[in-house]
């Protein structure tokens, strides 16, 4: 007779319900945790009518003459430069509430530059520009949840 107790996933039943709980807090569709060996996965079904076009966002004006977003591009438009979000969490487009942000639209961007951050699982990870060039458009709103994927800024 083979002893299982040792190689049998132990389910936290507590963990589920917190994941679960940040699914409905945050309007995720789907969460996944691992440590080490054990993975847990939780997904809420959601049902979709059509998707939502990505919103152009520009930063409420400094200056008289600050520039405005062009209207955003249809989402089967393929936004040519996009930098997508390399995981599910929320976004903010500034260090802190009263932080300036961290990029604005027409603003010049060096390789590397910190566009914006995820917060994932409480931890922040600054997403970078991936070449030099000019922010066109910033896709999403501070504090705005995001998926696996979804374009964020449009850097050209």
């Amino acid at each position: 007779m083979t002893d299982t107790s040792k190689t049998a996933m132990q389910v936290d039943p507590a963990l589920v319900r917190q994941l679960a709980e940040l699914l409905d807090e945050t309007q995720l569709t789907e969460i996944e945790v691992q440590d080490g060996d054990r993975k847990i996965r939780v997904v809420r079904k959601v049902s979709v009518a059509a998707p939502a076009a990505p919103v152009a966002y520009a930063p409420a004006p400094m200056a008289a003459s600050a520039p405005v977003a062009a209207p955003a591009a249809p989402a089967d438009a393929g936004l040519a430069g996009a930098v997508k979000s390399p995981m599910v969490g929320t976004a903010y487009l500034a260090a802190s509430p009263e932080a300036k942000n961290f990029v604005s639209v027409g603003q010049q961007v060096a390789a590397g530059d910190t566009l914006l951050i995820v917060e994932a699982m409480k931890v922040m990870n600054p997403i970078a520009a991936p070449k030099a060039g000019t922010v066109k458009a910033i896709l999403i709103d501070n504090g705005q949840p995001v998926e696996f994927d979804q374009p964020l800024v449009v850097v050209e």
